[in-house]
């Protein structure tokens, strides 16, 4: 990971990071909370979501899986055992190379993870009406100022409120 040292960080960094970090979990604990009360893990729950997103196709591979969820491939193999003992995730062998296994949803995991996506797409688009999540694309595009001289910054702060009201007006 590389340091930065072009600029100290400001006090209104740190609170938007922090504020960040804040929605973040809040978010995060929405999520457990929600997934529990539909019978299966929040981690279940990712699972299900990188197979039905993982771009281009249907399914994924394990290892697929194991970067997509930041885990260790022995603990993806666990969870989708797990949720295989559940129904809601089938494996088989690759057509294309058969020491390759595809992980794909059975019809009960897309929809459990059709009315899991709905609530939390719901609870997403709250936060971003509540302007709870505004910041959030604010301080992420404000990465590019810690290359720049305290002059570019003026520049990336103007751009980060245009990009504020961008997403409050939903684009």
């Amino acid at each position: 990971m590389k340091t930065f040292r072009t600029a100290r960080m400001a006090k209104s960094d740190y609170e938007a990071l922090a504020h960040f970090r804040y929605q973040l979990r809040r978010f995060l604990r929405f999520s457990e909370d929600v997934t529990r009360s539909h019978g299966i893990t929040a981690l279940q729950y990712l699972l299900l979501l990188q197979i039905r997103g993982f771009p281009g196709r249907e399914w994924a591979t394990v290892g697929e899986l194991a970067e997509r969820l930041q885990a260790k491939q022995h603990g993806v193999v666990s969870l989708i055992s797990r949720c295989e003992a559940a129904g809601l995730v089938r494996r088989g062998a690759s057509r294309s190379d058969r020491r390759r296994v595809e992980v794909t949803l059975t019809r009960k995991g897309e929809e459990r993870l059709e009315r899991l996506a709905r609530v939390h797409r719901a609870e997403l688009h709250a936060l971003q009406e509540a302007n709870a999540a505004p910041e959030f694309a604010a301080f992420l595009s404000a990465k590019p100022a810690l290359h720049s001289s305290p002059r570019g910054m003026r520049r990336t702060r103007k751009a980060l409120s245009s990009s504020e009201r961008a997403l409050r007006h939903g684009l």
